[in-house]
């Protein structure tokens, strides 16, 4: 036996051994990741930003794969903040590229609903499309629900949601000293982009940042968070397992 099927044997093992202790009653039904590293793994890895981001695109089948085994209902994934749209245009085509075929597959595969969260507009005509027709094409899907945040920022989100709450009452004829008196934080939470669906109960974090980045500002106001070290490309199912064990062991307080 060599020494790479050994190894991989004994994480065959141990990730079973993780998996086998799980409380599969705690598991979170909605778990958001934010997908960060792929370009410092790709530098490691001798590669380039675009190959970093093709290898951090393919594991995201892997990732919906070791969810389905558990009870986890809502993955949300972020793809692309607002923020780097200030990247090069060297980078950022590619990676919209490597976006729309990771969205089309996603489609494709028929287990996943797919649901874009961000600004639209701010996408090129040809990933707006892609967006909607995956979104089309999976709305009668019954398996877990896929956010792709792409052009996603939660500050813009939560703009975005108070522009969407003043345009319908605009449009009822109801004064802004009507809309104050009844404005709430669940008024506001039915214009997200989330709208529907439950808060986030774990939100991951890869590459050892320990930071949000202003992902799911609103939703993720009583989340617990998990900072795993390892670049996204490079992330395991031992991690994945590793992240539920360490929520399922958290006594959550929800404020109180």
């Amino acid at each position: 036996m060599t020494s790479v099927n050994l190894r991989d044997l004994v994480y065959g093992l141990y990730a079973r051994r993780v998996g086998g202790r799980l409380d599969h009653a705690q598991v979170p039904k909605h778990i958001g990741v934010i997908l960060d590293g792929n370009r410092r793994w790709a530098k490691a890895s001798g590669g380039s930003a675009v190959q970093g981001h093709q290898a951090g695109a393919d594991k995201i089948s892997e990732l919906l794969g070791w969810c389905s085994e558990t009870d986890v209902e809502v993955v949300t994934l972020w793809l692309l903040s607002t923020d780097n749209f200030d990247r090069p245009e060297a980078e950022l085509v590619p990676l919209l590229r490597i976006i729309e075929n990771t969205v089309r597959q996603l489609a494709a595969d028929g287990r996943w609903r797919v649901h874009h969260v961000g600004t639209l507009d701010l996408l090129p005509a040809q990933t707006q499309l892609v967006l909607k027709e995956a979104e089309a094409a999976t709305s009668d899907v019954e398996g877990i629900i896929v956010n792709v945040a792409v052009g996603y920022g939660g500050r813009q989100e939560i703009a975005d949601a108070v522009r969407s709450l003043l345009l319908e009452h605009s449009s009822k004829g109801t004064t802004f000293e009507e809309l104050a008196e009844v404005v709430s934080t669940d008024l506001i939470s039915e214009h997200l982009y989330t709208r529907g669906q439950p808060d986030p109960d774990l939100v991951i974090r890869t590459s050892g940042e320990q930071r949000l980045s202003g992902f799911m500002l609103w939703q993720s106001a009583h989340s617990e968070y998990y900072f795993c070290e390892v670049f996204w490309p490079a992330f395991r199912k031992v991690d994945f397992l590793r992240a539920l064990r360490d929520y399922a062991a958290r006594h959550r307080r929800y404020g109180a």
